[in-house]
């Protein structure tokens, strides 16, 4: 019996779902924001508002933790350095859910999930000296076609 079990399945095993969830947490945390399916975006923020808390902790054991639960080390490094100091003041609700659509293909509901105040990266200037454009500082609505995904 599934009593107060209120975890999607999103119908894969517990291996292969809890294998999505890290390597997504390691996506987001390294970038910023992703762009996915909006059930996985669903269950991936609580996973991820809890590895936030454990980086704001920033002891030993939650760093021994959060190195349990995400296959990358070089992600916990950033985790608990550049995203438990951009969201220390804030209590909790660390990531925001903004839906985009459906995909053309499958027409699946397509979501971005973003760590809210991660400061975003802009873009190495281009050969003749001027700043690439990047889509990821942009400030008006965030709707599209799912094509944006973050790059590094």
């Amino acid at each position: 019996m599934r009593h107060g079990v209120k975890k999607a399945k999103l119908q894969r095993s517990a291996s292969h779902r809890n294998a999505l969830l890290a390597n997504q947490a390691c996506s987001l945390i390294n970038h910023g924001r992703i762009t996915t399916t909006l059930a996985k975006a669903k269950a991936l923020r609580p996973y991820v508002e809890k590895l936030i808390t454990m980086g704001k902790e920033g002891t030993l054991h939650a760093r021994r933790l959060a190195l349990a639960e995400l296959p990358q080390p070089a992600s916990v490094k950033k985790l608990f350095t550049e995203v438990a100091d951009a969201v220390k003041e804030r209590n909790g609700g660390y990531t925001r859910i903004v839906k985009l659509g459906q995909r053309p293909t499958d027409s699946a509901p397509m979501a971005l999930i973003e760590i809210i105040d991660l400061p975003r990266e802009t873009s190495a200037p281009t050969a003749d000296g001027t700043p690439a454009a990047d889509a990821s500082t942009t400030t008006g609505s965030a709707t599209g076609t799912g094509d944006d995904q973050a790059t590094a």
